[in-house]
């Protein structure tokens, strides 16, 4: 199915949790924020969020410095 990330089209496997696309893109889940249908994911709720057709997604990732 496809979806929409950071702006460009991406098809990825039906009933894909979103924690398990932010695992497949290699981001740590502690540190990214990610917006879903102009909607804020809470991290507790990565696991239990099942992509689905269409959805829109912006990835984040926390990057530390100084």
């Amino acid at each position: 199915m496809k979806i929409q990330l950071n702006g460009e089209e991406r098809e990825v496997a039906e009933g894909m949790a979103l924690s398990g696309l932010l695992q497949e893109l290699g981001f740590s889940t502690a540190r990214v924020a990610v917006e879903r249908n102009r909607e804020i994911v809470p991290p507790e709720s990565y696991k239990a969020t099942v992509l689905a057709e269409g959805d829109v997604l912006e990835v984040v990732g926390f990057v530390g410095g100084g």
